[in-house]
């Protein structure tokens, strides 16, 4: 489990603490199942993987999508078995992984901003590290977590199968961030290090654990949020899940405990079906998701579980980022600058995936909608694109939506990250107000 925090003293620069740490092994899915012996069947998901049959079913369903996954592997010596002919296999990198460190490694990269890291940190981690994040020495252990990310390019083919899009599919049998192991140290460092932000992840490595376990760690994660100082905002990064109930769970008792979300279109619309939210009887997005309907959600999660008058809830920000656009929704009196933030989270996307320093025009394609609807649960508005002012504005009863485009990379180089570079980028511009 990733925590990691932030905090601005009087010289200006911001510290920011995290929660969740391990490393990415990332290298061409399709190298390493042929590695492995494995050859293109038919694509089936699995919630859990129990074996190297059940992997490639599963990499082969996502692939055929063109959508992104997460899975945990139950068996231990198995899966170190398969990281290791992944780690040695010509073209593999590594990299710092889990959502907490990566968005820490993006604030680093600021030399202004200090960032505490409470995560099981390795010493191959350790070393990849920036220098403007601070372990605590709890944290460090002698062994690695290691995830890997089987990548795959737009157009890419496997026997009979051709990816629609380049994503990746990300599996591992990491115990210490699902066990959220560095909880209590995070808790322990916040007084001394004193942050601005908080930013939590992990919380989908639970999926790994028993229901008592999550049940336990869940309440446990909520006591924690609460001991963290009034006024230091709170960022809860999702990723992929399976467990409808877990999920349903940390709706329902983390949700008013943080501050800010931010989360992708599977993770909005696995939400929306696990706790019966709105479009929750579609079975999954039919291609680019519809901006209504994922504004319709956005909506929901805000006025059901997030700060009003009537609930004692903290949750008043939702950064949702899909390929071709994002959108940032936020309740009316307590953020600013939204349009630089959605705008520079849009930016990030398009040259981290084609690492670049600024946007290359002719590596990048416009493919979001030029013109949709703001709703199909009530009579939204229709809103066409001015491309000369591309962030669009709309507001619906104390909560106001902030759209943008993505200039998507035509090529990407690496696509793992993006979702965490995006809300990095995102609260960064972001100015939250006090509560009053």
């Amino acid at each position: 489990m990733d925590w990691s925090s932030e905090h601005l003293p009087s010289d200006e620069s911001l510290q920011d603490c995290r929660v969740n740490a391990c490393v990415d092994v990332v290298l061409s899915g399709v190298k390493l199942l042929e590695a492995l012996g494995l050859s293109p069947g038919n694509g089936k998901d699995h919630t859990i993987l129990h074996s190297r049959n059940d992997l490639e079913e599963a990499f082969i369903h996502f692939m055929g999508k063109g959508v992104a996954a997460e899975r945990f592997f139950s068996d231990k010596e198995a899966f170190h078995d398969i990281a290791q002919i992944a780690s040695e296999l010509p073209g593999a990198q590594h990299y710092v992984g889990g959502n907490a460190a990566l968005i820490g490694q993006k604030f680093a990269a600021n030399s202004d901003l200090k960032v505490l890291l409470c995560g099981p940190v390795g010493p191959k981690l350790h070393e990849l590290l920036d220098d403007n994040v601070f372990v605590p020495p709890e944290s460090l252990q002698e062994v690695d977590e290691f995830h890997l990310i089987l990548e795959y390019q737009a157009g890419e083919e496997w026997g009979r199968l051709k990816a629609p899009h380049a994503n990746r599919f990300i599996f591992s049998h990491d115990l210490s961030n699902g066990a959220m192991n560095m909880l209590e140290v995070f808790v322990s460092s916040l007084e001394e290090f004193q942050p601005d932000l908080v930013v939590l992840s992990g919380l989908h490595m639970m999926e790994g654990q028993s229901k008592e376990l999550q049940r336990k760690r869940l309440l446990e994660v909520v006591t924690s949020i609460s001991d963290i100082p009034t006024g230091i905002p709170v960022h809860l990064e999702l990723a992929s899940m399976t467990n409808r109930e877990l999920m349903r769970s940390i709706v329902h008792q983390v949700f008013p405990a943080v501050t800010s979300l931010g989360l992708n279109e599977q993770e909005l619309l696995f939400l929306s079906q696990a706790a019966s939210g709105p479009h929750s009887s579609l079975s999954s997005w039919n291609g680019v998701p519809d901006v209504g309907m994922v504004s319709d959600i956005l909506f929901w999660i805000l006025k059901e579980h997030g700060r009003s008058k009537s609930r004692a809830s903290d949750l008043t920000r939702i950064h949702f980022h899909t390929l071709v656009y994002h959108i940032l929704a936020t309740v009316d009196g307590h953020w600013a600058n939204q349009l630089a933030a959605v705008a520079a989270g849009a930016r990030v996307a398009g040259t981290q995936a084609c690492a670049t320093e600024t946007i290359d025009a002719s590596r990048v394609s416009l493919r979001a909608p030029r013109e949709f609807m703001t709703s199909h649960s009530e009579a939204g508005s229709r809103i066409v694109i001015d491309p000369s002012r591309p962030v669009a504005e709309w507001h619906r009863e104390g909560v106001s939506f902030h759209f943008t485009p993505v200039l998507v990379c035509k090529d990407p180089v690496r696509t793992v990250g993006l979702g965490d570079a995006i809300s990095a980028e995102g609260l960064f511009y972001s100015e939250a107000r006090p509560h009053y």
